[in-house]
């Protein structure tokens, strides 16, 4: 089989890129080893999928080169997409931090995006595995089960590591390998946290309890905590993932814009516990108290003792045991390193007709729409090229 691009992936980047190149009047054959197309974005936002955000920039994004994203989310703003998806009758809702999710579930998504390919032409080959990709005289050859199919350009939009129990695997970072490319260290990102050995027990103990905070470290994280039986969760603590490294310890400040030193005034009868949870959860309140052996009346608290519980609740410190890992984390942290590519056209600068897009790139966003945008953004940015 011959065709003008071959498109290694059929997920959002993939199918964007399609619609790119269709759109040219190019030949396209989307192959994916899944039986469905856009298994990550059916399961993305519990099924709603969160599909972008009111206000995305670069500095969402975590890169080596912190400038590569800017010409593809110059081309693709949020609300230019918005436009497009609500056209075709795929209607969405704004919630919290600018999150847009699909009111008609991320099949709606889904269903739109495929015909979108359909419409231009695009040829699918599901459910084929991917033996090699190699150079091909001037253009490519890729070897599958069902034959071989040979391309004028190839586009590499395998995903990364992230979810494997929907089929995602390493394989696009040895394809990228084996054309030379250069793959960064890899991590699981957009993950809970588990809890190291002096904190154990005080997750255990709190199991449930959820409340707003900021966590920093090498960044900040602004957003709503959960403490379960192995750890931390919660958007603050995925988005905290990003830029937590192991060994490591973040401060968690569990009363953002609260000023502890003026509760505690107003309640010297209190038992410490107590005036605490005017304030926290009760059931974090009494552990904190108990961590940090703090009992009595508030009116045994010195000032200096007060202001130092309010800078310890500020900066509590965190020192996770490890990330949980890919089977819970969201996106794929590194990858092709993006150096050696086109930030304009997402083309290999050394292999001519060669395409790298999606999450398969050194490119992460954080929680929010932000991965899901790029996809996008990358997928149709290659199109214009491919």
């Amino acid at each position: 089989m011959q065709v003008d691009v071959a498109i290694l992936g059929a997920g959002a980047a993939g199918l964007c890129c399609a619609i790119g190149c269709g759109r040219r009047g190019r030949s396209v054959l989307l192959i994916d080893h899944g039986r469905k197309i856009a298994r990550k974005v059916l399961a993305s936002g519990g099924g709603r999928a969160n599909c972008t955000n009111e206000d995305i920039v670069p500095a969402d994004y975590v890169c080596g080169n912190p400038h590569f994203v800017k010409s593809a989310l110059a081309r693709l703003p949020s609300r230019e997409f918005l436009d497009w998806i609500h056209g075709g009758g795929v209607a969405t809702r704004v919630e919290d931090a600018g999150k847009h999710f699909c009111t008609g579930g991320a099949i709606s998504l889904v269903r739109f995006l495929e015909a979108n390919a359909r419409k231009v032409g695009a040829q699918f080959m599901l459910g084929a595995s991917i033996a090699a990709a190699r150079k091909d005289g001037d253009g490519f050859a890729v070897d599958t089960d069902a034959g071989t199919v040979r391309a004028g350009s190839l586009v590499l939009a395998l995903g990364g590591k992230s979810w494997p129990g929907l089929g995602a695997t390493d394989f696009g970072y040895a394809l990228a390998r084996s054309f030379g490319l250069a793959v960064t260290p890899l991590l699981p990102g957009l993950t809970p946290l588990l809890a190291g050995p002096d904190m154990a027990g005080f997750c255990q103990e709190l199991s449930g309890v959820s409340l707003p905070v900021v966590i920093r470290g090498q960044g900040e994280a602004v957003g709503s905590l959960l403490f379960t039986h192995k750890g931390v969760s919660g958007p603050a603590v995925l988005d905290a993932s990003m830029f937590w490294r192991q060994g490591a310890t973040l401060a968690i400040d569990f009363l953002p814009g609260v000023d502890l030193e003026a509760v505690l005034a107003e309640a010297p009868r209190l038992e410490i516990k107590n005036a605490l949870a005017r304030v926290l959860p009760k059931r974090l309140a009494g552990e904190v108290a108990q961590k940090l052996a703090l009992s009595g009346p508030v009116a045994g608290l010195s000032p200096k003792a007060r202001r130092e519980l309010a800078d310890k609740l500020a900066a509590f410190p965190f020192t996770p045991g490890k990330a949980e890992g890919y089977a819970k984390a969201e996106v794929t942290i590194g990858g092709v390193d993006t150096a050696a590519i086109s930030s304009k056209t997402l083309e290999a600068t050394r292999v001519p007709g060669l395409y790298v897009v999606g999450e398969l790139l050194d490119v992460t966003g954080r929680l929010g729409g932000f991965n899901l945008h790029w996809a996008y953004a990358s997928g149709f940015a290659a199109g214009e090229s491919a």
